[in-house]
């Protein structure tokens, strides 16, 4: 950047990391939170800007309990009411904030919040920019011309461009033709959940002794649910103990009942909503299941991962990295209920297998997507970019 950074000698890095919304927060909003609370409070002065704030917020679950952990650890909630994508008196306001605080670092999460950060750092000389990709299909409507934005405003106007998979960096080099020392790629991270409580689940769902496929999702229609419900079809006679348990909402639900009704298997495929003891659902499920379309580096996976379950996902983006095959999980195509079926047939008939997958999925998780490795991974990445710009050097990183 153009504005020089100050000494920093011992004071604290002022950081603020920007995030749309956490109305039904999904991973990216998950990881915005995380990457706020996680920064070394000893090194870090820490700001979350919401552009899209909601007095709701304050007695609505769950963004209620996601303030209270926030404003609990220390970290400011700046709320700005932007009611519009050009409501340029909010934006106004995060110029002054962005200046009066100095702010060093601005870590934006989501295409909409990594445009916005990155024109508005740079008019505020904001000396780092940092733009996270949470990934999307590069295909579709609209493509075009978010792939144009992507390419000639953020990764022009940021310090550094984040994928998070292999899988999505190679998407932005070759469908988006962002230049490669553009871009960082660092691996998601997620919280460790610690044991939860199964048998409470079970007794809960009335699933006791009964072998559970779960998943963890928004109800969206690139999650893929009906390829699950589908393959539990399949599977109905030959494992009539199999129960799939999906945790989620969205506007899929419906359809996903309906299918589940048609293939008479409604008493098997159990929609339990969205559900905020995750760790307790983890400990009832036998395999874990990932079957969407496209995924950058998915919380969910991480958490099946540090639950010890043995997982079976597509292999599409940024899974093959996590889900690794015949040592942490099985990988199937997209929508293919059938290789899907069969691989979940897999792991059900052999335990001892299902362990052995579980268990070295476990051991990855620590290794690669522990929380405490992904904030390390952006707190050296912070001070190395601050360390450039004041060296005089141009905003632009690789990794």
């Amino acid at each position: 950047m153009s504005a020089p950074a100050a000494d920093r000698s011992g004071e604290k890095i002022r950081v603020m990391v920007m995030l749309d919304s956490i109305h039904r927060p999904g991973g990216g909003e998950s990881l915005a939170i995380e990457n706020a609370i996680g920064l070394d409070p000893e090194r870090f002065d820490r700001k979350l800007c919401l552009t899209r704030w909601s007095d709701s917020f304050e007695v609505d679950e769950p963004a209620r309990s996601i303030l209270a952990r926030l404003r609990g650890a220390g970290v400011e909630v700046i709320g700005l009411r932007r009611t519009g994508r050009f409501d340029l008196r909010s934006w106004l306001h995060l110029l002054r904030v962005l200046r009066r605080e100095r702010i060093e670092v601005l870590h934006a999460h989501l295409f909409g919040s990594n445009v916005w950060a990155s024109v508005l750092g740079r008019i505020a000389r904001v000396p780092v920019i940092v733009a996270h990709e949470h990934m999307w299909a590069y295909t579709g409507s609209g493509s075009r011309s978010r792939a144009l934005i992507d390419r000639f405003v953020i990764a022009r106007l940021s310090s550094a461009f984040i994928a998070v998979s292999r899988d999505g960096e190679r998407q932005m080099i070759e469908t988006e033709k962002i230049p490669a020392h553009d871009i960082v790629y660092i691996q998601n991270g997620a919280p460790g959940l610690g044991d939860g409580d199964g048998d409470r689940i079970r007794e809960e769902l009335g699933l006791a002794g009964k072998t559970i496929a779960g998943s963890i999702g928004h109800l969206r229609p690139e999650k893929a649910f009906e390829v699950l419900v589908e393959a539990a079809g399949l599977l109905a006679e030959e494992h009539p103990e199999l129960r799939v348990v999906i945790a989620g909402e969205g506007p899929e639900r419906a359809g996903l009942e309906e299918l589940a009704g048609r293939l008479g298997i409604a008493d098997r495929v159990l929609l339990i909503g969205a559900r905020s003891d995750v760790g307790d659902l983890l400990a009832a499920f036998d395999i874990a299941v990932c079957c969407s379309d496209f995924e950058g580096g998915p919380l969910s996976v991480m958490e099946y991962m540090e639950a010890g379950l043995p997982v079976v996902a597509t292999r599409v983006g940024g899974l093959p990295e996590m889900v690794q095959e015949n040592r942490t999980g099985l990988l199937v195509p997209p929508r293919d209920p059938a290789a899907l079926a069969s691989a979940l047939g897999d792991v059900i008939s052999d335990r001892g297998e299902a362990e052995r997958l579980g268990d070295a999925g476990r051991g990855l998780w620590a290794e690669r997507y522990d929380i405490r490795v992904w904030i390390g991974r952006l707190e050296a990445l912070y001070e190395r970019l601050l360390g450039r710009t004041a060296g005089g050097q141009t905003s632009s990183s690789g990794a």
